[in-house]
């Protein structure tokens, strides 16, 4: 009776999931067993004994593991090209739960050599070198990869006839292996008709299982995007649009007293005309301004936070630049600035350049941290020590082979290698973050260390200031991410919910929130005032190691580990546009501070532009026509010596500064 109700609730689930193949292929094996159970009834009890024995023997059989994905490879393998690519995916999360299942079920041997056997069929995936530590079922309890892995499913994107294909092989194999982790583990995103000619689609097998809910919920929450009220920038815009209108309203009476004098003669006629056309071209600048700039249509928003006072003197050079802003678009691309340092041997672990690029600094694997003034390099420079209050510093001369000397800063105080370095806006304080679990403050201008914060419990991977200076956010290999103030040793807020380590954060321009990117894949974005998780992204395939804001606060940026970079839409929490270029880490992002351009610095020692302007113009349009999105333009490629990039900064001025360090032996 329970084998009749067991075949009744398996019936049902292939009639409730749409397998009506398999339903009647069910039933008529049911029918020729019953068939051929009761011609058999004289068969004695020994005879009954053996066959529970060997059906028992192949339920624990860890081959079959091996030959289910042996054959569904071989099949996928012998395919036409135009599908192959498509059958293929089902490959990578088949051959985990394979390897995984041997685990639990004790088969330590046969599921490290199944793991070798097939491991160069996703040599690709970063997650091979967790895995292959996994020799017992504690470890797949234990291990966070593994555990992602177990709770959440694979969404694998197939077009209608490659599904089709899938069904029909595992009808005829009857692979009852393959058919179980398909349907516990795997959900297919089935479009219709055939299969597309782009093939690197980056979202074709992702991981969402039980999060996908979730993560829905979290992102129906609201989210004020926009740009914080009274800042300097509106400020600077309101400035140069009065300026504009002072200067348009003299040019028009130039114009009038022109034309009164323009009966006089030629030359009189020919200033006419060389003034129309300055008040052209000043019109189209201010045009192409105001399509370029992303910051003056963008919303303002109050602020969460209590916000510092700024000087006067600050204000003052802060307007300054923006009044000297290069205006970059695709036709108009930054100059770039790129700081090289030599001689590191491998022990440069980070680096970070100030707003005006006067100052850089680099975390040391020593655990020192180093800071120099570019304008005096080259310079001859007087060697002094000095003590700080809290902590020792002193001045270094670094001489080259051609006897150039180069002062620099040196801070000492931490106790493990340095993973992250940031100025401040002004660049008066500097912050650093180090595997001994804590965060200074440093002064550049006193050369001495003011306070160190003890709060996470383990290696702290980065650290960044906020906009507007005071408040500042750190990530932790223990997972979650904390906002602090310059004067509080504890934490403000603690976020937590990432799976993994968190390995990057970043504020929003109107410092109402901050971005995480963890190495569990995923991108969270955090209200400051609750410390609630307010957006959730999920799409990237390896640990996302960078994040950039645009200026107007509306896109965000991620890079991750295998090369890509994903632009998000805030408000919506969807992918705009992948971007696909880099064959390598993707170290640094930076928007243009008016938000047309996006630079990225990657592992595989180049630096990017993207027309961000033109293309989000382009994928609204697409949007509102009902067509997919497409990718990203990119502008240019700027190759370097060998050297990867480490670090991108936008200066106020629109001029790019870079910094990476060459490999020993390049």
């Amino acid at each position: 009776m329970e084998d009749e109700e067991m075949e009744k609730k398996v019936h049902q689930y292939l009639q409730r999931k749409g397998f009506r193949v398999a339903g009647l292929a069910l039933l008529e094996d049911r029918t020729r067993l019953s068939a051929t159970t009761t011609t058999t009834t004289t068969a004695s009890s020994s005879s009954h004994s053996l066959s529970d024995a060997a059906l028992s023997r192949s339920e624990n059989d860890p081959a079959r593991y091996y030959d289910g994905y042996s054959k569904l490879r071989t099949w996928a393998y012998s395919y036409l090209d135009h599908y192959k690519h498509e059958l293929l995916r089902i490959l990578y999360p088949l051959f985990f739960h394979c390897f995984m299942d041997l685990v639990a079920e004790g088969h330590t041997q046969e599921a490290c050599s199944f793991f070798h056997t097939f491991r160069e069929d996703h040599e690709h995936s970063r997650d091979l070198k967790k895995l292959e530590s996994i020799l017992s079922p504690l470890h797949l309890e234990q291990m966070e990869v593994a555990r992602s892995l177990r709770q959440n499913k694979f969404r694998i994107k197939l077009c209608e006839y490659s599904y089709e294909l899938l069904l029909q092989y595992l009808h005829k194999t009857q692979a009852l292996v393959v058919l179980g982790i398909i349907n516990e583990r795997i959900d297919f995103q089935v479009s219709p008709g055939q299969s597309p000619l782009i093939i690197d689609d980056s979202d074709a097998v992702v991981l969402i299982g039980t999060s996908k809910d979730l993560t829905k919920q979290i992102n129906q929450k609201e989210v004020h995007w926009g740009i914080l009220e009274d800042s300097l920038e509106e400020r600077m815009e309101k400035a140069i649009s009065d300026s504009d209108k002072t200067e348009i309203e003299s040019k028009d009476a130039d114009t009038e007293d022109n034309k009164k004098r323009s009966s006089e003669g030629g030359k009189q006629g020919g200033s006419h005309k060389k003034i129309k056309k300055d008040k052209f071209v000043g019109t189209t600048g201010k045009n192409m301004k105001s399509e370029t700039s992303m910051v003056s249509i963008a919303p303002r928003v109050k602020p969460e936070l209590t916000l510092p006072m700024t000087s006067v003197e600050v204000e003052q050079s802060i307007l300054e630049d923006l009044r000297n802003r290069a205006q970059l678009n695709s036709l108009s691309l930054p100059s770039v600035s790129f700081y090289t340092f030599l001689n590191t041997h491998n022990g440069l672990n980070c680096s970070s350049i100030s707003q005006d690029g006067s100052l850089v600094v680099g975390g040391f694997a020593d655990s020192s941290v180093k800071v120099w003034d570019m304008s005096k390099i080259g310079q001859p420079s007087k060697a002094s020590c000095s003590q700080g209050e809290n902590g020792p510093s002193q001045i270094e001369r670094v001489s080259t082979s051609d006897e150039a000397r180069k002062s620099c800063t040196l801070f000492q105080g931490h106790s493990g290698p340095v993973y992250s370095t940031m100025f401040s806006p002004i660049g008066d304080f500097l912050l650093s973050s180090s595997a001994d679990s804590t965060i200074r403050l440093w002064n550049t201008k006193l050369n001495a260390n003011l306070v160190c914060y003890k709060g996470h419990n383990y290696p702290v991977w980065d650290v960044q200031f906020s906009p507007v200076g005071h408040y500042f956010a750190s990530a932790s290999h223990d997972r979650t991410a904390r906002i602090w103030s310059m004067d509080k040793i504890q934490p403000l807020r603690i976020m937590a919910g990432h799976l993994s380590d968190v390995d990057c954060v970043q504020w929003h321009v109107n410092c109402n929130y901050i971005a995480t990117g963890s190495s569990d894949k995923t991108v969270r974005l955090w209200d400051v005032q609750t410390g609630e998780c307010i957006r959730m992204f999920i799409g990237h395939r390896s640990m996302v190691l960078s994040l950039a804001m645009s200026p107007d606060g509306r896109y965000m940026a991620s890079g991750d580990e295998d090369g890509t970079i994903m632009m998000w839409d805030i408000s919506s929490g969807c992918c705009v546009s992948p971007l696909v270029g880099h064959n390598s880490c993707v170290w640094s992002l930076a928007y243009s501070c008016e938000g047309a351009l996006l630079a990225s610095g990657s592992a595989d020692c180049t630096v990017k532009l993207w027309d961000v302007a033109s293309s989000t113009k382009t994928l609204k349009m697409d949007d509102t026509k009902g067509g997919s999105a497409n990718r990203l333009r990119m502008l240019k490629a700027l190759p370097t010596k060998s050297t990867p990039v480490y670090t991108l900064q936008f200066s106020r001025r629109n001029l790019l500064f870079a910094a990476g360090a060459p490999s020993l032996g390049s």
